[in-house]
């Protein structure tokens, strides 16, 4: 099957080539010219990311690239150019093709009429015959509407109510799609990883919606550039700064606050922007003598550089950090440190590249007093990537490049904690590891109904020393016991040494794409896609959630990659030239080499991972809805997603039952039901109102299925895995803006923002406890809630 589907790419990008030539061919009969160029704000000169650029006469429509770079190759003559982007009033411009033009586009932001806006070239139309599925864009307007919790606008929390995505549990910023784990989400900021996108235990996340510029999540049909995980890719880039004059913005809340300021450098060729946002809850607490504290804070910066038209270079940076104080007994920190340095080059009107040089590091510890521990982990990378655009024609663009990421991982730093600890210093063996990967694919448009992408990803992984590699009898490091019926740790029977970067082993893997969009007419489209993804870093947990405990941990001769297979068919249509959209998908996912942990398998600080660790496989499927409005003073959407995620882990022989009795159980982050309703209505130009409804099925758990008593102590008793659900999740959340003075002439901007996270107090299950009453000695069970009611109110600015 690999063989035909390598085959099959192959043959395609021969047909891409073939066609290119024969167009190239047909040029020397008709003359073609090309038309190149950015679109930007006129606020602030930004570059635009995803603006559609229209030719009615030759019915195509174009996006501008990441860096707001677009090229379409035309043939001479007369032509209407439409410009169209959310959240901007459209631009239409004839234009005279005789010769190759360079043409940049300014867009102006829509002002905040009351009356229906009328749109000439809608983006949502775009996406109807675009080879692009199972794609999300969210704009910072619309964000910016959600209620929060206690009114800090979250974009991981925005994501959660599209069809798809879902949260472990409540005060989680950790998501999971398509019944993927937590691990499996690619988060990118400015092309570098975020591993951990929490504050506060997930009560926020580490993206200050402030200084965001876009965000693109893609759950299915994931283009060739990107790879390294097998459930998503969160892509978010950072505003480049305002290269006309000075502006500040910023806001007060109850919990934190937040300050951006962005100016030129250089007028019209550098600018910067610097954002701050930080908690002060513990310093209300240090005044009420509370000993328990928890606060974060973050830095975003970035700055631009225009050496000449062709030559861009850009430095972008983020520094975040938790710290969590109980009484001093228990102490935890965690942070992100990500620095980037690029540089955009255009070669030629037909050929866009950006190369990148990023380093990203994430470290957390843990201080237990009580134990005498302080334990320090961390996970750094190097990272480089060469990406390039190629504008073949109208029909055909290729995209190519190359990534390589070298990665250290410290498992963990153990030393004493306390006067009288007991604990000796200890250092778990670091890891290191190497990611290579080569990628090239092409979109094509084959006729005026039917367009496709394709292409093909070769990722290439080696584990590195140096480090003493354990062995063990038949190769494996856990063994089952015939008596007791139950896997154990295997004993070592010896070590190899590995030297510096000596390979201890390695994993090459080829990644097919492909996509393709069926148009029956220019609002009615049938999209089909499938993607082949490899995963060779892991999330040591046995949790559902992101946290600040958790492990990562490269693949190697025990811990396999995970391969993803995915297949997705979706049906997307436009009513009343754009005002409503309908998009509904179906998808399948199968996954290999899916981590499992035998029982009892004590995870943190164990030096030894594989000796808890099982390989299984894993699957998905379901059906998501999403139906839009578009338009208007009431705008929003309805969401649903009816899935299934399983795994299971079967015995590796005949006298082994396997993890669960190698049945299919539900995963962690398992929800059958996803349901959500996401409004927004301007009322006036002094007020406007948002809410959210959201409906989740009970996660998966495990509960107690009997008990028995143990030399006078009464032990629970379970049965298989995640056969039991918490119950149903659910809140409502409002929100209201009033804009005192909307009159854009003011130099000072002010809202105010009032918003209730669940309104009517439900008191969502976080998590259950089974335990015996110390009173009467009956079995009694508790329930964790983290949220009541909470209003919130928070004043923003700008200037």
């Amino acid at each position: 099957m690999k063989y035909k589907i390598q085959s099959t790419l192959l043959f395609f990008l021969a047909f891409s080539l073939k066609t290119y030539s024969q167009e190239k061919g047909n040029d020397q009969v008709k003359q073609k010219f090309t038309l190149s160029g950015t679109v930007a704000n006129s606020l602030n000169n930004e570059t635009l990311i995803g603006a559609n650029i229209t030719i009615p006469e030759i019915n195509t429509t174009i996006t501008t690239n990441s860096y707001g770079f677009y090229s379409i190759t035309l043939p001479k003559g007369d032509y209407t150019i439409i410009i169209s982007n959310t959240g901007f009033d459209n631009i239409e411009e004839k234009i005279s093709l005789s010769e190759s033009i360079k043409r940049n586009f300014v867009m102006s932001e829509k002002s905040k009429a009351i009356e229906e806006v009328v749109i000439k070239a809608n983006s949502t139309k775009a996406n109807i015959q675009k080879p692009e599925m199972s794609v999300n864009k969210l704009s910072i307007a619309i964000i910016k509407k959600m209620p929060a919790v206690m009114g800090e606008v979250d974009i991981l929390k925005s994501i959660l109510q599209l069809p798809g995505v879902s949260n472990a549990q409540e005060g989680s910023s950790g998501f999971n799609v398509r019944g993927g784990s937590v691990d499996g989400n690619l988060v990118l900021l400015d092309e570098a990883i975020v591993y951990n996108t929490s504050h506060l235990f997930g009560f926020f996340s580490v993206f200050n919606s402030d200084v965001i510029k876009d965000l693109k999540l893609y759950k299915g049909g994931i283009p060739a550039n990107f790879g390294g995980r097998i459930s998503s890719v969160l892509d978010i880039y950072q505003k480049e700064g305002n290269n006309k004059e000075y502006h500040a913005s910023g806001g007060i809340g109850a919990i934190s606050s937040r300050l951006l300021v962005e100016g030129p450098l250089v007028k019209e060729k550098s600018s910067f922007v610097v954002a701050g946002r930080a908690s002060y809850a513990h310093l209300i607490m240090k005044l009420a003598n509370e000993p328990n504290s928890a606060y974060f804070y973050d830095l975003n910066a970035k700055l631009n550089y225009k050496l000449n038209d062709k030559n861009n270079l850009f430095l972008s940076g983020y520094l975040g950090n938790d710290n969590m104080n109980f009484n001093d007994g228990f102490i935890n920190t965690y942070g992100n440190s990500i620095l980037n340095v690029r540089w955009n080059h255009i070669f030629s009107d037909k050929l866009f590249s950006n190369a990148s040089m990023i380093y990203s590091d994430y470290n957390y510890g843990l201080k237990l007093k009580f134990v005498g521990i302080d334990w320090k982990s961390d996970i750094k990378n190097y990272n480089f990537k060469y990406d390039f655009k190629h504008y073949l024609s109208n029909k055909l663009n290729l995209s190519y490049g190359l990534n390589s990421i070298y990665y250290q991982f410290n498992p963990g730093t153990i030393k004493p904690f306390g006067e009288t600890s007991s604990i000796n210093p200890d250092q778990i063996a670091k890891k290191y590891a190497f990611e290579n990967a080569l990628y090239i694919s092409a979109e094509q448009k084959i006729s005026e109904k039917l367009a496709i992408n394709y292409g093909l990803r070769y990722s290439y992984f080696q584990r590195l020393g140096k480090e003493n590699v354990s062995t063990y009898e038949n190769n494996q490091p856990v063994v089952f016991n015939p008596e007791l019926q139950i896997y154990e740790e295997a004993k070592p029977t010896g070590t190899i040494t590995y030297e510096k970067n000596k390979k201890i082993i390695d994993f090459g893997n080829l990644e097919p794409r492909f996509s393709a969009a069926y148009s029956f007419n220019e609002n009615q489209s049938l999209k089909a896609s499938y993607n082949r993804m490899s995963q060779y870093v892991h999330l040591i947990s046995n949790t559902a959630s992101v946290s600040p405990l958790d492990i990562w941990a490269p693949s190697d001769q025990y811990l396999k990659p995970e391969i993803l297979d995915q297949v997705a068919l979706g049906y997307f249509q436009n009513f009343k030239n754009g005002k409503y959209s309908l998009e509904v998908e179906t998808f399948y996912k199968k996954i290999k080499n899916k981590a499992d942990y035998i029982d009892g398998a004590e995870l943190i600080a164990n030096k030894a991972i594989e000796r808890v660790l099982l390989n299984g496989e894993g699957r998905a499927y379901g059906l998501e809805i999403m139906a839009k409005k578009n338009t208007g003073k009431l705008t929003g959407w309805l969401s649903y997603t009816l899935s299934r995620a399983e795994q299971r882990t079967p015995g590796r022989n005949a006298n082994e039952p396997g993890i669960n009795n190698g049945e299919w159980y539900r995963a962690n982050y398992d929800k059958m039901h996803n349901f959500s309703i996401t409004a927004a209505y301007q009322f006036s130009k002094k007020w406007s109102f948002g809410g959210i409804f959201t409906f989740q099925s009970g996660k998966a758990a495990t509960f107690p299925n009997g008990k028995y008593q143990y030399q006078g102590v009464t032990i629970a008793s379970y049965g298989l895995r995640n056969e039991n659900s918490l119950s149903a999740y659910h809140h409502l959340d409002l929100s209201a803006t009033y804009t005192p003075k909307p009159d854009k002439a003011k130099r000072w901007k002010s809202e105010w923002v009032f918003s209730i996270y669940n309104v009517y107090g439900r008191n969502n299950a976080a998590a259950f406890t089974f335990g015996q009453n110390t009173d009467t000695g009956a079995s009694e069970v508790r329930r964790m809630s983290i949220f009541g009611i909470i209003p919130s109110v928070t004043y923003n600015f700008k200037f």
